[in-house]
């Protein structure tokens, strides 16, 4: 009986716990972090205001748990579509292709992954974050070198330039006041400038 009852507790505890993740999901996507304030994430999960502290020691607790789920599920899908290519310089197109279609998809979460001023804690998670994509981006540029599909070159530092012209470019699409255009152009801009950065060959149809 006294088992039931933990038990019971236990999953009432984790539900209002994952409704509260899910409320501060849903207002990132709309305002940000600004809007994402200690009374409203309680209204949008439906729980009394007190009762976030119960979960989180602090709302800066509450969205870096947030972030971090929001940033590992982006990281996986550009990791899938990476490994389901074979050769570099298609790895390296899915790795920017999927990162900046997902992002202009959503630019007001990518915005608060990318630019928007965030709390030292959640900072710290943004940084794990870049580390995961400089990362994977470095593992693919070395193997193109390593196969001799890519021309010798400093793998780290080349993963960092990619990395950082991906961000870069995005900024203005994906601010608050930026232009919501069409974004196939503009990712295909990016995808070219970063393929040539590292000497990825051209496509066939491409002069």
């Amino acid at each position: 009986m006294v088992y039931r009852s933990t038990a019971r507790t236990e999953a009432t505890r984790l539900a209002h716990r994952e409704r509260l993740l899910d409320a501060a999901r849903g207002l990132l996507a709309e305002g940000g972090y600004a809007a994402a304030s200690v009374s409203a994430l309680a209204e949008r999960a439906g729980v009394a205001t007190g009762s976030v502290y119960n979960h989180f020691a602090s709302k800066q607790e509450l969205l870096a748990a947030v972030f971090r789920h929001i940033a590992g599920h982006e990281l996986a899908a550009v990791r899938a579509a990476v490994a389901a290519r074979s050769e570099a310089a298609e790895r390296l197109r899915a790795l920017v292709e999927v990162f900046s279609h997902r992002a202009l998809k959503a630019p007001r979460t990518a915005w608060a992954l990318l630019a928007e001023r965030v709390d030292p804690l959640v900072e710290t998670e943004r940084l794990a974050y870049r580390r995961g994509y400089h990362a994977l981006a470095e593992e693919t540029i070395a193997a193109g070198v390593a196969a001799g599909e890519l021309p010798p070159q400093d793998a780290r530092l080349s993963a960092a330039a990619v990395i950082g012209a991906i961000s870069e470019a995005l900024l203005g699409p994906l601010s608050p006041v930026g232009d919501r255009a069409e974004p196939g152009p503009t990712v295909q801009a990016i995808a070219a400038l970063c393929l040539r950065a590292v000497g990825a060959p051209a496509p066939a149809d491409q002069p």
